[in-house]
């Protein structure tokens, strides 16, 4: 332990001369530094270090997952506390300052309370994750505009003025450069930090930062030593501070101002907003910087639970009358780097902060301003730059705006307004760049995106055709009113455009599987787009979703799920399924089959028979009868079987000469099964080839790349098993029986005695075997391409 220690040293000290450098620079402008409130910077670097103490001790007793981990004061949000207090100054009025001062504290120590019960619901709700999803722009230009605020408070603190002193016009800019002792007191902190930044962008060591103003205070007091001037005249024209010697007796004054009999609940009220504004800004800060310095020290660690001890921290620094803190990334990194991974490296450091607390302000009195102000100018120049500056490359046009805009309207105006501001451009940019995208990601045709059902080739032939009456549309991302906009109109454009007469629609399927959300006016759209298919006498069929997930109540809040000529399916397949089978059934129904309930098996939903009255139109109806004519009416019947099956099978590739077939029956072995027998199950030796002659079977792929398997029906007058069959290799699915089944099998023996004994035969039976097997897999790809 005491060797840990020992190597500990450095990074203590490192952090302890981290902790006076922000504190002197930042705690001295906690306070305006006008009208009441002038003369409470010493007050301010009580309350930094207190707040510092608090946070120091929270993490390293166990509260943080980073051993070294370095608390401190919120710098960034002084610009929000000078708001705090101007606006409860001009609530009381100036006139009463006990009173001022006294709301104005207990002000400050609110903001800490509200922050850490923020970062502690959000830690135990595990919501860490979700506020580092808040887009990182608006962020970027609050830090923008705490930059440039920095920047003016530097040149305040630097010529020793008030904040209302310094403003955009004539007699500023006269006094900033025509005073020649103003000049100096401004110009020279401002060279050293441009001169710092200059250093450290060639060199990088990590004792650069805090040397380079331990130097400067010691040439400062060479000089001072060797022109022999005195204290007093360096105080009086602003070279040291000016602290009222004997007046601050310790830290502990703090509490003096504290009387909560003259509180103003009023004035309090009037800063809500402000620090609605102030939280918010806060809690953006833990959930970004933790991951990312998780990152650079390579360690795990756990978001919720620094959420959790930035609300305790908080709580208790509110608590205890001080101000917000939080894990500071750079001095918990540079810790790290000088040897400060440990608890009792952090330990340490808090001890530290204790005598430093203890000690008191009387040093501030001997601190050269212009240390101060260099210190500040180098974080409000880099604040400025990595907001304008590192960003150029990094985000779009409309980011880089709004980063802008919020810097400038926090300069102009105020912060509050400037992070109002920022969200609402946000907001109004994002719907602008979702309006310009589309959310129609693909639109086919039935032809070009058949089911996986695997129907007779003379089936396949029509509804390759007579599909073309059916338009598929697959949407993505989240419907809202800014996208629905360009959905409806293609829709429009389908139904009510000039290619209407010659292409009518009988079927418009929309693909909600890649939808994340439906907003109240895109469902209202599809009311709207309903309401215009049912003028054409179109069904609307969705699929991609069931009726309790999140889109499918979107749609059921509209009614639009319960009206007439709408379908749901849980997925595309389904629904094409369902769409080809209304087709089939059209067509039989139209030709008075009476053998239909025997002759057309087919799987999925059996209540095709709703969409069959609206084939009753002239075009559709007309296009469906020259299709089926050339192609289901074409089929001949045999009376024998197994020729009259494999006719079914592969009439469309070709004619089957009777005579060429005729032995084919003695080796082909008739096999019936009853529902749910499994005929093969998937990686199992093939057997032979079945051609279905009754009733559906169903296989089950279950292919590495797709987390769901793929189902394939096969209905009479199909092919099955043939690729695994030919090939030899095992079989790529599962296959089980729907409905009551009858088929013919050529096993693995038959085929090979039937290529030995009917050579002309065999060769003829595996080209049909073949053709049929790319068709079969050509559909099945587009299936599976249809599901990414």
């Amino acid at each position: 332990m005491v060797d840990i220690a020992g190597k500990s040293i450095p990074a203590v000290l490192l952090g302890c001369l981290l902790n006076i450098l922000d504190g002197v620079s930042y705690g001295m402008i906690i306070f305006p530094g006008t009208g009441v409130f002038a003369g409470l910077g010493p007050l301010g670097v009580s309350m930094f270090f207190l707040s510092t103490v608090i946070a120091q001790l929270t993490y390293t007793l166990g509260g943080s997952g980073f051993v070294g981990a370095n608390g401190s004061m919120m710098i960034e949000i002084v610009p929000f506390f000078h708001i705090l207090a101007t606006t409860i100054s001009a609530y009381i009025g100036e006139d009463k300052p006990k009173e001022v001062i006294a709301t104005t504290l207990v002000a400050f120590a609110l903001s800490a309370v509200l922050t850490g019960l923020s970062f502690l619901m959000l830690g135990l709700l595990k919501l860490g994750v979700i506020v580092g999803f808040f887009p990182r722009h608006i962020l970027v230009g609050c830090i923008g505009g705490v930059g440039v605020f920095l920047i003016r408070t530097g040149l305040t603190v630097s010529m020793r003025i008030g904040e209302d002193d310094l403003g955009a016009n004539w007699e500023t800019i006269e006094m900033m450069f025509m005073d020649s002792h103003k000049l100096i007191l401004w110009s020279l902190p401002m060279g050293l930090a441009i001169l710092l930044r200059l250093v450290t962008h060639k060199w990088h060591h990590q004792l650069i930062f805090p040397l380079y103003f331990i130097a400067i205070s010691l040439i400062f007091y060479i000089i001072v030593a060797a022109a022999q001037v005195n204290l007093w005249d360096l105080r009086h024209t602003g070279w040291i501070f000016d602290m009222g010697t004997g007046k601050h007796k310790g830290w502990y004054e703090l509490y003096s101002y504290y009387d909560f009999s003259v509180i103003s609940y009023g004035a309090l009220w009037a800063t809500l907003p402000t620090q609605f504004a102030l939280l918010f800004f806060n809690i953006l800060h833990p959930p970004l910087n933790v991951p990312a310095l998780s990152v650079s020290l390579n360690t795990d660690v756990d978001t919720n639970k620094e959420l959790v001890a930035h609300g305790y921290s908080n709580l208790l620094s509110g608590f205890a009358g001080s101000v917000p803190n939080y894990l500071v990334y750079v001095n918990t990194l540079l810790f790290y780097r000088v040897g400060g991974a440990s608890r009792i490296a952090g330990f340490l450091l808090a001890v530290m902060d204790v005598l430093l607390l203890w000690v008191g302000t009387a040093p501030i009195a001997y601190i050269p301003v212009m240390v101060v102000g260099a210190l500040i100018f180098v974080l409000g120049i880099d604040l400025v730059k990595e907001a304008l500056w590192d960003t150029r490359d990094r985000t779009t046009r409309m980011e880089y705006i709004t980063i802008a805009s919020i810097m400038i309207c926090m300069t102009v105006w105020d912060f509050v307004s400037g992070v109002l501001f920022g969200i609402i451009i946000s907001c109004f940019f994002f719907v602008v760049q979702n309006s310009q995208r589309t959310s129609i990601r693909a639109l086919h045709s039935g032809e070009t995106a058949m089911s996986t059902v695997r129907r007779p080739s003379s089936q396949r032939a029509f509804l390759r055709e007579v599909s073309k009456q059916t338009t598929i549309i697959r949407l993505q991302g989240f419907l809202f009113f800014g996208t629905i906009s360009g959905v409806e109109d293609t829709i429009r454009g389908i139904v009510q455009g000039p290619s209407w007469q010659d292409s009518p629609l009988q079927f418009l399927v929309l693909d909600l599987s890649l939808v994340a959300g439906v907003d109240m006016s895109a469902a209202e759209a599809f009311v709207r787009i309903h309401r215009i298919l049912t003028a054409k006498s179109i069904t609307l069929v969705f699929c991609g979703l069931d009726a309790e997930s999140p889109v499918g109540q979107a749609l059921e809040s509209v009614r639009v799920l319960d009206s007439d000529g709408v379908e749901l399916f849980a997925t595309f397949n389904d629904a094409m399924e369902w769409t080809e089978n209304a087709y089939l059934r059209a067509w039989f129904t139209s030709q008075k089959c009476e053998a239909t309930s025997t002759a057309l098996e087919l799987p999925g939903r059996q209540d095709g028979n709703d969409a069959i009255g609206s084939f009753t139109s002239s075009p559709r109806r007309s296009y469906m009868h020259d299709v089926g004519n050339r192609t289901i009416a074409n089929d001949p019947e045999h009376p024998c079987e197994p020729y009259n099956t494999l006719v079914k099978a592969f009439s469309s590739y070709g004619e089957l000469d009777p005579d060429l077939f005729r032995p084919i029956g003695q080796y082909l072995e008739k096999i019936s099964f009853a529902v749910g027998s499994v005929l093969w199950e998937q990686d199992e030796s093939p057997d032979g080839v079945y051609i279905v002659q009754s009733g559906v079977l169903r296989a089950t792929y279950q292919f590495a790349d797709y987390t769901q398997c793929v189902e394939e029906s096969m209905v009479p007058g199909t092919v099955a098993g043939e690729l695994s069959a030919l090939s030899g290799l095992p079989r790529n699915a599962t296959v089980i029986v729907e409905r009551d089944a009858t088929v013919w099998r050529l096993s693995m023996e038959d085929l090979e005695r039937l290529e030995t004994e009917q050579p002309k035969l065999a060769k003829s039976l595996l080209h049909l075997l073949l053709k049929a097997a790319k068709t079969d897999h050509d559909i099945l790809l587009s299936a599976l391409t249809c599901r990414q």
